[in-house]
């Protein structure tokens, strides 16, 4: 068994573009300054993406208007990394903030690593200057905004009082508080909920880090839910109008296996289920479930090939829904090209793997994808939601617009077929989307109207 796991995507990302990289120094501990504003709701239309360079037709260039829907559960967003816009210039953070703000989303941030320094350096002393300045992004852009309870700072894991040491970014972010520190974590987690107010959504921790160090060997799954069930409490305490959501759990899976949960992709880790039922089980409650994970098995396996293994995240909804009495599903990360680098796709075949993964959320009923934003702050950046250089919108960045504008939760869904099966289709009542899943030009008829696609081409099209 592969000892791999969906936790080294974490390690891979989080220590590259994360807090150590960036080159802040602390000057002193303070109190910080006041809570941010209430994010504001109602995205405009969005252009639809093209996954080629060419221009629609006329008759398709307009955007439809987006459906109305009964206001519903958040569904897309994406997780701010080490590096985001208010880490390069003011100007270039307002040029993104208003690319942002065309089409309001979900935005999440950690409250320590990935672009945030430890907030609490010593017992009782805040530093809040990294979350005002990433919360202060998400209020000018018009987000809902998000916060990921992780990670914890260094004095509750074995480590000393004070500013992290550049050392110990690397060696000991991941590591889980002490349990003689639980209590300290969960009051910890309730001053940064009464600090922004203005965030509903709490998920806590982040792929069991410290608490599942052998993925071949079961999680410490008992430690996680009692830390889990004091910042639930500690959180609810101060917020009863917050929602907290976990475990957070990595739903690594591998070529072969026996397990309930399976499919052409493979066969979710054991280990993993066992995490999860133990916690569902023991919880002292929680308001959505959050899971993450990727369509490769841990040893970098796409089954049957790398459109079919996104089916895994329709199936492990699916199962999520019926096994907890159909909360709402949340994937903090999804990832679906090996993390060895082994695709090497160009970028319109990224992109319909991307579009085909969303369509799997979509027809599964997840409730919310946020979308992991490798960010950089120069050169090629791919997969970033805006240009390093120029601060604006990419074609990764149009894509989730997209989806955030055409299908948001309960938007109503129309069943509609493609008579080429290389092309996923996915549809609601204004506004009709088709990806081209081959390597090769394809004519199809949806809808009783015909289309024709270039290799991994996406189309939007008005109904």
């Amino acid at each position: 068994m592969a000892t791999t796991s969906g936790g080294s995507f974490w390690r891979r990302l989080g220590r590259v573009t994360g807090v150590a990289t960036m080159a802040v120094t602390m000057a002193g501990i303070m109190a910080g300054c006041g809570s941010v504003g209430a994010a504001e709701q109602g995205p405009p239309a969005a252009q639809p993406t093209e996954a080629t360079q060419e221009t629609e037709p006329p008759a398709q260039s307009q955007a439809a208007t987006p459906p109305k829907v009964d206001e519903g559960w958040p569904r897309w967003g994406f997780t701010h990394t080490g590096v985001s816009a208010n880490n390069v210039t003011r100007e270039f953070e307002q040029v993104v903030a208003g690319e942002l703000a065309r089409t309001p989303m979900l935005q999440n941030q950690h409250i320590m690593g990935f672009g945030a320094l430890n907030p609490e350096p010593y017992p009782g002393q805040y530093y809040w200057e990294d979350l005002d300045s990433r919360m202060n992004l998400m209020r000018q852009s018009k987000a809902t905004p998000v916060i990921t309870l992780c990670c914890a700072p260094d004095w509750m894991k074995g480590g000393p009082e004070g500013p992290t040491e550049e050392s110990a970014w690397g060696e000991h972010l991941e590591d889980a508080p002490y349990p003689e520190h639980f209590d300290d974590f969960a009051k910890l987690a309730a001053a940064v909920a009464e600090r922004y107010k203005d965030v509903k959504y709490f998920m806590v921790w982040n792929e069991f880090k410290g608490f599942w160090k052998d993925h071949a060997k079961p999680a410490d799954y008992k430690g996680y839910t009692e830390m889990y069930n004091k910042v639930y409490d500690a959180v609810k305490k101060v917020r009863p109008d917050a929602q907290v959501g976990g475990p957070y759990l990595g739903f690594d899976s591998n070529a072969r296996g026996d397990t309930e949960l399976r499919g052409e992709w493979g066969v979710v880790n054991q280990n993993v289920l066992e995490a999860f039922n133990y916690w569902f089980e023991n919880k002292k409650g929680a308001d959505f479930i959050v899971v993450d994970g990727a369509s490769v098995t841990d040893a970098h396996e796409q089954l049957p090939d790398e459109f079919g293994a996104v089916d895994k995240f329709a199936d492990v909804t699916k199962w999520l829904r019926e096994k907890t009495g159909d909360m709402p599903i949340w994937w903090s990360e999804w990832y679906f090209e090996p993390e060895d680098g082994s695709a090497n796709w160009a970028e319109p075949k990224r992109l319909a793997v991307q579009a085909t993964s969303m369509i799997a959320f979509v027809n599964s009923g997840a409730a919310t994808a946020l979308y992991w934003n490798p960010q950089a702050k120069e050169g090629a950046c791919k997969g970033c939601l805006w240009d390093p250089r120029s601060g604006s919108e990419t074609q990764s960045g149009r894509l989730l617009s997209d989806f955030v504008t055409y299908f948001p939760a309960g938007v109503r869904l129309d069943p509609v077929t493609s008579s080429e099966p290389a092309v996923k289709v996915l549809a609601q009542p204004e506004r009709l989307l088709l990806v081209n899943t081959s390597d090769g030009e394809v004519t199809t008829t949806v809808d009783g109207k015909e289309y024709t696609l270039k290799a991994y081409e996406i189309k939007w099209s008005a109904r």
